[in-house]
């Protein structure tokens, strides 16, 4: 027996919100039943688990130790650049000048996730 991974969940203060942050960063709908003012949404990724939006009371208070990583199809710089109009803020750049590395950022209500290289950017790098 094994068990599957349902969904990555994510407390926060507002669910509808958040949920909207993260559809527009990875292009992905939020369940058509969600409207503001829900306390529980989901972000239909492509493949494997939903993600998952709780409201709780609590505020974030330490870093968390889970993460979501992000490989964009474009640059990652490009990425980087597209995350922080979207909302998003640096919390630390651990890029480094040979175009390995990845930076951090951190959602709305600061929730951490990282850029990492795209799949382009790391073949640029191996040729």
């Amino acid at each position: 027996m094994v068990s599957v991974v349902q969904n990555v969940a994510i407390d926060c203060a507002d669910a509808y919100e958040l949920a909207r942050f993260w559809s527009r960063v990875t292009g992905r709908p939020q369940h058509p039943e969600d409207k503001p003012g829900d306390r529980v949404t989901e972000v239909l990724l492509a493949e494997g688990p939903v993600l998952y939006f709780n409201q709780v009371p609590e505020s974030e208070k330490i870093k968390n130790r889970i993460h979501l990583c992000l490989r964009p199809d474009t640059s990652r710089e490009q990425e980087v650049e597209r995350l922080l109009g979207l909302g998003a803020t640096l919390v630390t750049d651990h890029r480094n000048s040979d175009g390995s590395g990845w930076a951090v950022r951190a959602d709305p209500e600061g929730n951490e996730f990282c850029a990492l290289r795209s799949a382009p950017d790391r073949a640029a790098m191996s040729s």
